[in-house]
Formats: structure tokens, sequence, C-alpha cells
């Protein structure tokens, strides 16, 4: 069960947060060229792109909430729930998730609400948006980095 319970985790975190990332990084960049494009009004397709990169962080971070159920059950079946590694992952876990829901989503739709209008977003407001992704980035990879190594585990290097 413990093998079902891991490989389960392991493609959630492939499937959910793997788009998250991609997405949320290609945001920032995607909204700078809408502006600069846009002239007097936002290109339609740009507006399109950044839309359906919003959707896609939206809808995955929502599938990505299996990650953290799916390495619990993952844990106790393990019996590894008290691993200082593991308490270190879930906190960074809940790090990522809270710089997501509470800069990297709101910013992009702000972004998207500029846009619907006229292209007043200005270069500080992408930097900053891309600032705040690239902290939910490092989180994950460090998070990545924990579950692979798992210092001090009988099964790490």
């Amino acid at each position: 069960m413990t093998k079902i319970l891991l490989s389960l985790h392991v493609l959630a975190a492939i499937v959910a947060i793997g788009p998250v990332t991609v997405a949320a990084s290609m945001f920032p960049p995607a909204a700078r060229r809408a502006v600069a494009a846009g002239g007097d009004a936002p290109d339609p397709s740009a507006a399109g792109t950044l839309a359906l990169l919003h959707r896609i962080c939206r809808v995955y971070a929502r599938v990505g909430a299996t990650v953290p159920v799916l390495g619990f059950a993952t844990a106790a079946a393990m019996g590894v729930l008290g691993s200082a590694w593991l308490v270190t992952s879930i906190a960074l876990t809940a790090a990522a998730a809270g710089v997501l829901v509470a800069f990297v989503l709101p910013r992009q739709e702000e972004l998207l609400d500029r846009l619907g209008g006229e292209p007043t977003a200005d270069r500080g407001d992408t930097v900053q948006l891309a600032v705040f992704t690239g902290v939910f980035n490092l989180l994950w990879a460090t998070v990545t980095v924990l579950m692979i190594v798992r210092p001090g585990s009988t099964t790490g290097a």
C-alpha cells in the first residue's frame, strides 16, 4: 500500500504542481508583452494567453491540494510523520501554498483586470509578480529536494 500511495503522491505532484509552476512563471513575461504590444488597447491574443495561464494556475492549484493529502497518507504508512525532513517539507509546502494563494493568484487577477480595460500595468507590477512566482517555485524545488534526499532516512543517500 505504501508504494501505491507514494506513486500517487509523486504523480499528483508532477501533474498538479508542475503546470502551476510553469504557467505562473510564464505569466509575468506574457503580461509585459501584452502591455508592450498593446499600444492603446491590449492585444486580444495576449490577453487570451494571460487568461489561460491564470486559469491553469487556479485549476491546478486546486488539484494540487491532493499532493499534501497523499503525502500525509504516505508518511503515515511509512511511519515517518515526526521526521525533521518531513516536518520541514510540510512547513515549506504550506508556505508555497500561502505564497500562491496570497500573492501570485491575486496579482495575476489584478493584471488581468487592468489589461481588460486599458494597458496600465507597468514593469514594476510584473516584476513583483515574477518575484513572488520565483519564491513559490523555489519553495517547491526545496520540497522536492527534501523528498528525494530525506536527511537521516535509512533509504536516503
